[in-house]
């Protein structure tokens, strides 16, 4: 299989989040696999305050950073621990689709997010939340030159809805709105990863914090 493109979410103040993440991949990938960290700040992008982090729009940009040519995975990555082989994930992919995402329906347990941590905010409700959070994405299709950094653009709403496939609940599984789920492939820390103190104790976080701890063994 070609080398996977894996785009994710990058912001310094949960780097020990995307480090964990990026060992989390690697553990089981089978195939070679391309990390690019994004953040709305190096690519120039207007960070509005939908949400904490400061990639929540860099997404947006990745079909074009690619040149609009072949596929892209991108993934938040950064409040991510991933739990299978992403050339599953990439087998899944439709070309007749621009995009395919878990479509999630749901109102957050959690009304803030990373709290106690300088990027406590509101944890806001919104139609396709979560949507943009795993994508699978066809690059070189039209509908993606229609994007733009506002939230209908984070909802997705600039590609018509029977160009955006459906990917099973597993490969974006929120680990602390929906709880345990031992066969999930993304479990996904959407109000804060493990390493805060006040969200130590969210489902999966003993696995989070085995995986934290290879990423940063030192060995010689």
């Amino acid at each position: 299989m070609p080398e996977i493109r894996l785009f994710t979410g990058w912001d310094e103040r949960e780097a020990a989040g995307l480090h964990t993440f990026v060992q989390s991949v690697l553990e089981y990938a089978s195939c070679p696999v391309s990390f690019t960290p994004l953040s709305s700040q190096l690519l120039q992008v207007a960070d509005r305050n939908v949400g904490s982090n400061r990639f929540t729009w860099a997404r947006l940009a990745i079909p074009r950073l690619c040149g609009y040519q072949g596929g892209a995975i991108f993934m938040d990555g950064a409040d991510m621990l991933c739990r299978a082989d992403l050339a599953a994930l990439e087998a899944l992919r439709d070309p007749k689709k621009a995009v395919q995402v878990v479509k999630h329906a749901y109102q957050t347990k959690n009304p803030r997010k990373y709290r106690g941590t300088s990027m406590e905010s509101p944890n806001l409700d919104y139609e396709r939340k979560q949507w943009a959070s795993v994508m699978l994405i066809n690059c070189w299709h039209l509908a993606w030159k229609g994007a733009s950094d506002d939230l209908d653009s984070l909802q997705l709403r600039f590609i018509p809805d029977e160009l955006i496939g459906e990917l099973p609940i597993e490969w974006n599984w929120l680990a602390d709105e929906h709880g345990q789920n031992r066969d999930a492939h993304i479990l996904h820390f959407t109000a804060g990863i493990p390493a805060f103190p006040q969200h130590a104790d969210a489902p999966h976080a003993d696995e989070w914090f085995v995986t934290w701890e290879r990423a940063m063994r030192a060995t010689g």
